[in-house]
């Protein structure tokens, strides 16, 4: 069995960090979502962006301009 080297305060300090964390990403969402900027995410290797309408597509809103 695999032993945990971690005190059992750096374990609720890391559940602290990891809570920040979240809070942060959530309100960054919705800012985004105030702002009208995609939101992008990583599933299994695949970018998916969610449209301000709570939409999600493969297909990059932002597609970098071609070369004439």
């Amino acid at each position: 069995m695999h032993q945990d080297k971690l005190s059992p305060e750096a374990h609720k300090q890391a559940r602290k960090i990891l809570q920040i964390a979240n809070r942060a990403a959530k309100r960054a969402q919705e800012e985004n979502r105030k702002k009208g900027i995609p939101n992008v995410y990583d599933f299994n290797g695949h970018l998916y962006y969610e449209l301000p309408n709570g939409e999600l597509t493969k297909e990059d809103p932002y597609p970098l301009s071609k070369e004439k």
